[in-house]
């Protein structure tokens, strides 16, 4: 149904609609980021040190597995009330969204039968290590026992952790990214202010990094909750939108896959990476837990970046999924030109403080505990990842962009393509060649490589793209001259 929520989406300035969806977006995102940072900085700042960070480390993409499937649903099914908006014909999307918050919570009770009894098994093959001994017979911790700890409390909130980030997908497409961001902030706030008061004054270590953690998932799964029940602007959920209908589920789920595979290829990168560092780790000076614990710092600031880049992408996705079923394609590419510019503005401020300090960056999240790893080779490892790894952290953030984009304007296909080419064609088989000649250096230099290829990948995609649309344009332009000309006949 077509109403003045939607209707101005493709009449309002393009950089007003910018400004009005993409900056609550990014500041949601950015909060849902400080979700594993602020536990990640408690505990590297804690007694538990390095240790810490690595076990937070090991975790993370069994986060980012469980974030998959919900993102899958919420984007497909936000992109597909958008475009549906667009078309004039959105009066089934509450079957689609419906049927959407069923998938994701029988998703999240089949990933908790699945991983609670294997839990221990797959840490270990994130990258968690068990007590060792060197050559001296001294005796070098493992980061197991904290990764089970935080592990297995994080897993039990898997159905409100997803439920949530799937619903906040599209209470921004609904046309309310204040209110995505508030449940965001709130969620966020709470850890921050129960995570020190855990760790430090209750001492209850990993497992209190992790209570803070899912108390503040809970809030913000509440606070979207209500906006579903009392707040939606587009469509209404009624008792019969939670009867599956697979039917109007379709195409939301092929629009959402992208955001699936983009999730899912982080988590493979994740694990081929930890085992790579695991294994060269152990041949070079800085041993295991000093490669997997950087990683993880490096991860999570990573995230900050990308969800910055992802923040101003997705709050556009109304106005693109709009503006593509409208069919008034001289502001889909506006859009683009907008986005690009503000992608590659974060990518080059981020290469700067990654280039100019990186030892302060890995200084936000601890000091290394001399008990547990030598502190001049965890220094010296984590310069060499800012440096090297996220060499071109600008050519990333424009390919995760340029991929969502394409999710956004109904194209999956192209979607996918530019979100695997970096992270599963190029990246993987680097990561596992380059270290037979290069050492642990060699994983290092397989980002900036993958990256540079890819983006060229990326620019052919948006070409063609772009080429389409102006195809169309034309079309339209000599159908509407054909007309004028009979009807002067």
């Amino acid at each position: 149904m077509e109403t003045e929520n939607t209707k101005y989406l493709g009449e309002e300035k393009i950089l007003k609609l910018i400004l009005k969806f993409s900056v609550p977006c990014v500041l949601s995102l950015l909060v849902s980021a400080l979700y594993n940072i602020v536990d990640q900085i408690f505990v590297g700042n804690s007694e538990l040190s390095v240790l810490g960070n690595a076990a937070t480390g090991v975790v993370f993409p069994i986060f980012i597995i469980a974030q998959a499937f919900a993102w899958w649903i919420g984007d497909g099914c936000a992109a597909y009330l958008n475009i549906s908006q667009g078309q004039k014909n959105s009066q089934n999307a509450h079957k689609a969204i419906g049927t959407g918050i069923v998938f994701t919570v029988v998703a999240s009770l089949i990933l908790m039968a699945v991983f609670y009894p294997l839990q221990r098994q797959l840490l270990l093959t994130f990258g968690a290590t068990i007590d060792g001994f060197n050559a001296k017979g001294e005796l070098i911790p493992g980061s197991i026992d904290y990764a089970v700890k935080y592990f297995n409390i994080i897993l039990g909130f898997f159905p409100v952790f997803m439920a949530m980030n799937m619903m906040n997908a599209v209470v921004r497409a609904d046309g309310a990214p204040g209110w995505s961001m508030a449940s965001m902030l709130a969620g966020a706030v709470i850890n921050i202010i129960l995570d020190p008061l855990f760790i430090y004054a209750f001492h209850w270590g990993m497992a209190g990094a992790a209570w803070a953690t899912v108390i503040g998932q809970t809030v913000s799964f509440i606070i979207s909750v209500l906006y579903f029940v009392l707040k939606t602007k587009t469509f209404k959920l009624k008792l019969k939108s939670f009867i599956p209908d697979f039917k109007e589920f379709i195409r939301p789920a092929k629009l959402g896959l992208s955001s699936f595979i983009t999730q899912m290829t982080i988590v493979v990168i994740s694990l081929v990476c930890n085992i790579m560092l695991k294994k060269y780790g152990a041949l070079s000076v800085y041993g295991e837990n000093i490669p997997i614990s950087i990683i993880a710092v490096e991860s999570k600031v990573f995230t900050v970046v990308v969800n910055i880049v992802v923040g101003i992408v997705l709050g556009c996705q109304p106005i693109i999924g709009y503006n593509m079923g409208a069919k008034k394609f001289d502001r889909v590419k506006k859009l683009y030109a907008y986005i690009l510019l503000s992608t590659v503005a974060v990518g080059l401020v981020s290469t700067i403080l990654f280039e100019a300090a990186p030892s302060a960056v890995v200084g936000i999240f601890g000091q290394p505990d001399p008990a547990q790893v030598n502190p001049a080779n965890y220094w010296k490892f984590g310069v060499k990842v800012f440096r090297i790894f996220l060499m071109l952290v600008t050519f990333t953030c424009a390919i995760k962009m340029t991929s969502i984009f394409f999710q956004a304007a109904g194209k999956p296909v192209f979607a996918i393509i530019a979100s695997l080419i970096r992270d599963i064609v190029l990246f993987i088989p680097l990561i596992c060649v380059l270290p037979i000649f290069y050492g642990i250096e060699g994983i290092l230099w397989a980002a900036p490589i993958a990256d540079f290829v890819a983006m060229a990948v990326a620019a052919v995609l948006t070409i063609i793209f772009m080429k389409s649309l102006k195809k169309v344009d034309d079309e339209k332009e000599t159908n509407i001259e054909l007309q004028a000309d009979g009807g002067m006949e």
